[in-house]
């Protein structure tokens, strides 16, 4: 299957885990694919992985949260292949438990800037070249974290519940230009970033043991949903939320 022949995708976050399985993603289906990442080294290092899966790739070195960065990342992609039909927004931090009060301003503004200002910058530029094209997807990653509360993540849960704010709003701008805008809300992904979330064994037991099917998703199974959700076959989808938590919400 080739269902992205000939389009051009933007992946941020695509360094590792979610990102990077997703980028490999679309190479498979025959698109080329952008990505942004702050880390040089494994940004490459899935730049190659996308060549290997038969299609071509290109790293820009990005901070979501810095508007000059987000934009050279865009004029980037639009220098080397000349449009954009695809864009996930996936760049995101995760938050160690902590209490409330124990949390910092600084700590506040790194998970807000990258979490949700970067998926408002990410937007922002990606969109008026899709408008270009006459028409787009865009899939921003939120987290079964918007959906709910937990302890000792306020930041984080709060950024992610921002993330379904804006996709919702921003769809409604443009569902008539022909750019749909969705969201994932996955539940726990065995990634790097779990790992570093949930330091304690018994914790993190206790975190996969929440969803009743019994183990963590794997990246590809939201890679999967993503490009489903970038599709022709989900061309009726607008300012939706896609959860991918192995029955976490159901409970």
């Amino acid at each position: 299957m080739t269902s992205f022949s000939g389009k051009v995708a933007i992946v941020t976050g695509g360094s590792s885990g979610i990102g990077r399985a997703t980028a490999i993603a679309f190479a498979k289906e025959g698109a080329k694919v952008v990505i942004a990442s702050r880390r040089i080294k494994e940004g490459e290092e899935t730049v190659k992985l996308v060549r290997e899966a038969g299609s071509d790739g290109l790293f820009v070195q990005t901070d979501v949260a810095k508007e000059t960065d987000v934009k050279r990342m865009v004029e980037k992609t639009i220098d080397t292949y000349g449009r954009l039909d695809c864009a996930f927004n996936n760049a995101g931090i995760e938050q160690i438990l902590t209490p409330l009060l124990e949390q910092t301003e600084e700590t506040f503004d790194q998970i807000i800037n990258i979490n949700l200002k970067g998926i408002w910058l990410s937007m922002k530029y990606e969109i008026p070249h899709m408008l270009k094209n006459g028409g787009g997807a865009i899939v921003n990653t939120s987290s079964i974290g918007g959906l709910i509360g937990f302890p000792g993540l306020a930041i984080y849960i709060a950024s992610k519940h921002g993330v379904l704010g804006l996709t919702k709003s921003v769809a409604l701008e443009y569902a008539k230009s022909g750019i749909r805008i969705n969201a994932v809300s996955p539940g726990t992904v065995e990634t790097d970033m779990f790992e570093r979330s949930f330091i304690d064994p018994q914790v993190k037991e206790q975190v996969i043991a929440m969803h009743p099917i019994g183990r963590a998703a794997q990246p590809e199974e939201i890679a999967n949903a993503v490009l489903w959700l970038c599709s022709d076959g989900a061309s009726f989808m607008i300012g939706q939320s896609l959860t991918l938590d192995g029955g976490f919400t159901v409970n």
